[in-house]
């Protein structure tokens, strides 16, 4: 990742659900994919995917990073794309990752302190408030799942 100019330097996080299950294939390709295009664009992040649903970090530079949730929000393999969080950084959280991935189950999911309640009670990743986003958002960063990231 190229030095970041700290004034035009956000996070962005999303939820949207997938149409369908998707197969560990069609989310390696996403992947794939993802990784080349942001690294291209100086753009990094994380992507949980869960229940059919994902939560996606986006960090860099405020116009590629809307740039990039314009394109992701029109695809049509997305559902219900709600932008949670937009605000500007001092540094990135995930900088090493063109982009980071988890495939969670519910039950690791249900183990993240300050979440496992709104799991427990059947909700999906889909249902985050910004509250709970952060707290998902802070476990990846600081805490043991970041070990779960490839």
């Amino acid at each position: 990742m190229s030095a970041d100019n700290h004034e035009n330097l956000i996070h962005l996080i999303y939820i949207s659900s997938s149409k369908q299950v998707l197969p560990q294939s069609e989310i390696d390709g996403i992947l794939q994919s993802s990784r080349r295009n942001n690294g291209e664009m100086d753009v990094s992040g994380m992507l949980l995917y869960a229940d059919n649903t994902f939560f996606q970090v986006l960090e860099g530079e405020l116009s590629k990073v809307e740039a990039l949730y314009d394109k992701i929000s029109a695809d049509p393999r997305h559902l219900r794309v709600m932008k949670l969080i937009q605000e500007p950084i001092e540094e990135r959280d995930f900088a090493d990752w063109t982009m980071g991935f988890s495939g969670m189950t519910r039950q690791q999911l249900n183990q993240i302190d300050g979440l496992n309640d709104f799991f427990l009670s059947g909700e999906s990743l889909i249902s985050l408030d910004e509250g709970r986003a952060r707290k998902l958002l802070l476990a990846f960063k600081d805490g043991a799942w970041r070990q779960q990231l490839r």
